[in-house]
């Protein structure tokens, strides 16, 4: 997500950092601690100008979103805003989706119990699916909710006071981190023990596959994008067959600890044996602006060289446990998809695409307004890239702009 940086940095070309105004005068901040319904803590931030009865809440399940550029344009527009964490802000490595929006009920409680007469949730980018998760299981009946994760974990969701909000706004929502997995993994990797291992006929990077080295967009025909989206597949099943027999094997040691009180079984339960997945800045789109176009740069969300940043040490999935692989992260075995979640999606709802995306594309767009349930929906655009960043030199940002659309869709139904 966006943080508030000195203009220089912006300027610099920081892709994820965007520039933003001054909050309001007279905002009362508080910081929270709040406990959940399975014993964890959580924190957040809110922040209330004076007079605000309504509140929005940003919250993603991996990043800390303290300081989101949207925030003091919210306030300026007379609404409070509570910003909030997972369990495990900034550390993914065992992020379980269902214990995420366990954390987000924790958070639409207190600001119910706080006063606030209209809770609005803004899920920008991976906010966007866990917020489709949250209101999805939110509304089913207690008992109907998920009982474990994906790995057999039991959680607690029919025991959690989950309140629906009173309507969301997706901003630049992915499809959910297992469906943005699935597309910017490199399939020609061959050894999973050897990150610069590749299979040449399926190497993104491999003039003879159709790349073209920056800044030129590359061309890649039909039929190697169908092999190499099948390859993709391929791979997280792999991975995912490797991460079920890893659970499975813990979950072996703790019945049998839990069985005979064997220190060693315990052992064997809590030692963490962790999936770490090499490059995953491969999404064909990010070099080829032909294949589901908008107005994007050339590059990804990690950088300008994909074919270079695809070796590095950022991306997504690198490193989990078995468990975080297969809630978060395996597009065969996670429940956050943000298409499969949306029809459970029936509050007033804002669905708002950058132009510029480099990760939600017009395709994603499509399915999610088609999925979504809510009968008051608004779809719209505005000009930006993915953080909210100007799509060109000397442009209005983007949070600019979806500050703008995003108040004038709040003010009819949200103004205190």
């Amino acid at each position: 997500m966006t943080q508030q940086v000195p203009e220089s940095a912006a300027q610099l070309g920081a892709g994820r950092y965007v520039t933003t105004i001054e909050p309001p005068p007279g905002v009362s901040t508080s910081v929270c601690e709040l406990a959940t319904s399975d014993g964890a803590t959580v924190t957040g931030v809110l922040r209330v100008p004076p007079g605000a009865s309504s509140v929005i809440t940003i919250m993603h399940p991996r990043q800390d979103v303290t300081h989101h550029s949207l925030v003091p344009y919210l306030l300026a527009a007379g609404y409070a805003v509570w910003t909030q964490g997972s369990r495990s802000p900034n550390n993914d490595l065992n992020l379980l989706h269902e214990q995420a929006i366990i954390d987000m009920a924790a958070g639409q409680v207190y600001l119910r119990e706080a006063g606030f007469e209209q809770v609005v949730s803004l899920g920008h980018s991976g906010g966007g699916a866990l917020t489709a998760f949250y209101c999805q299981q939110a509304s089913l009946p207690a008992e109907q909710r998920l009982r474990a994760a994906p790995s057999g974990r039991p959680v607690p969701l029919a025991d959690t006071t989950m309140p629906v909000p009173d309507g969301v706004v997706f901003l630049a929502p992915h499809p959910g981190q297992a469906a943005l997995l699935l597309r910017v993994i490199d399939p020609s990797v061959t050894d999973e023990a050897d990150p610069l291992s590749a299979d040449p006929d399926l190497d993104p990077f491999n003039p003879a596959n159709g790349f073209v080295a920056a800044p030129e967009s590359s061309h890649y025909d039909e039929a190697f994008v169908g092999h190499y989206r099948t390859a993709q597949l391929d791979r997280i099943r792999r991975i995912d067959d490797v991460a079920r027999s890893l659970a499975a094997e813990s979950a072996r040691a703790n019945r049998a600890f839990k069985a005979g009180g064997d220190a060693a079984d315990r052992r064997r339960a809590l030692a963490p044996r962790l999936i770490t997945v090499y490059r995953t800045d491969a999404d064909l789109r990010n070099v080829d602006l032909s294949l589901d176009p908008n107005e994007r740069p050339y590059g990804s969300l990690f950088g300008r060289r994909p074919d270079l940043t695809n070796y590095g040490l950022v991306g997504f999935g690198r490193l989990s446990t078995a468990e975080a692989w297969l809630s978060t992260w395996s597009a065969l075995s996670s429940n956050a998809d943000f298409v499969r979640c949306a029809p459970g999606v029936t509050v007033p709802a804002l669905l708002l695409e950058f132009a510029g995306d480099q990760a939600s594309f017009p395709s994603d767009i499509v399915r999610m307004r088609d999925a979504l349930g809510a009968a008051d929906l608004t779809v719209a655009a505005v000009a930006g890239t993915h953080f909210g960043g100007p799509i060109r030199p000397g442009a209005p940002t983007g949070t600019a702009l979806a500050a703008e659309r995003i108040r004038d869709w709040l003010d009819p139904r949200f103004a205190g």
